[in-house]
């Protein structure tokens, strides 16, 4: 079974072709974003990685939750699951643009691929607790992959 992660240049490069077909007037399939929206939401969420985004300590209901989401993921190779919590910090429910915001993740994800590189990737993460290296490009392919299929692609 493949697990796709953003450290495979090949599904790196899959990930960035598929958010250059995302139109800023593109229908979703689900949820409440815009396409600038999910982008800024997709974006942020990055950041996290790269320590530029804080998340909040959360209690150990959810950290266990989230712990065992990322276990279940990783043994199923399941995507997000639906109506999963998101921290308040990355809720995106205000007006983005959308060319600024899809440059903004592009940056974000060439970072991302950088930081990985350097074997710097944040050690433990505040839902899904310890991480490896394998773990964040595995987690954050999966979220993008989760977004993009909301909006068909």
């Amino acid at each position: 079974m493949v697990r796709k992660s953003l450290h495979n240049p090949i599904y790196f490069e899959e990930i960035i072709h598929r958010i250059s077909l995302l139109t800023e007037n593109a229908p979703r399939r689900w949820g409440k974003m815009t396409a600038s929206q999910m982008l800024k939401h997709c974006d942020l969420v990055l950041q996290v990685a790269l320590r530029q985004v804080e998340l909040p300590e959360i209690n150990i209901l959810f950290r266990t939750i989230g712990v065992i989401t990322k276990v279940e993921m990783r043994i199923f190779n399941n995507g997000i699951p639906p109506k999963m919590p998101t921290f308040q910090k990355l809720i995106v429910n205000f007006e983005c643009d959308f060319d600024e915001s899809k440059t903004n993740l592009l940056n974000t994800m060439k970072a991302f691929r950088t930081l990985s590189e350097n074997q710097n990737l944040p050690e433990r993460h505040r839902l899904f607790g310890k991480m490896t290296e394998k773990d964040w490009g595995f987690l954050e392919y999966k979220h993008l992959d989760h977004h993009l299929k909301q909006f068909n692609l």
